[in-house]
């Protein structure tokens, strides 16, 4: 009989087993989809030494690669169309802010073009994406 104790009464206890198998489900759906909601492409951007910033409000990144190529989030764009497609979307959503995150070894002239192009498009809230350094941990003293 179901919900009856092996002595014949009633258990008193929740089974709490099917929802823990949930949370841990779940869980693990977040611990792998995590690392895919970052925006934009995956560049070797430079490193500096400054704080990180907190958003909270819907950005657009801006990614220049290697080769010069560049992408409105994961959607490739030629540099003739950027300073339009981009004057659309600020259009849109008045105050967007606009990250580039452009390849450390990206040529300079290309990312001076893509930032004239977010400017002719009237982009005021534009950041620069870095790689925060990685600052070696202080040696210990040793005990003499």
């Amino acid at each position: 009989m179901a919900g009856v104790g092996n002595k014949g009464r009633f258990m008193g206890e929740i089974n709490v087993v099917p929802l823990v198998d949930v949370v841990l489900v779940l869980l693990i759906i977040f611990m792998v989809a995590a690392p895919m909601m970052v925006q934009g492409l995956d560049v070797k951007l430079p490193a500096t030494d400054s704080a990180a910033l907190k958003t909270t409000d819907e950005m657009l990144v801006l990614t220049v690669t290697q080769k010069g190529e560049v992408y409105l989030d994961e959607f490739q764009v030629g540099l003739d169309d950027l300073a339009e497609k981009l004057k659309n979307i600020t259009a849109r959503k008045p105050g967007t802010k606009v990250y580039l995150k452009a390849d450390k070894d990206v040529p300079y002239g290309v990312v001076v073009q893509v930032l004239a192009e977010a400017k002719k498009a009237g982009v005021d809230n534009l950041g620069m994406v870095t790689e925060p350094q990685r600052v070696p941990p202080p040696e210990k003293k040793k005990k003499s």
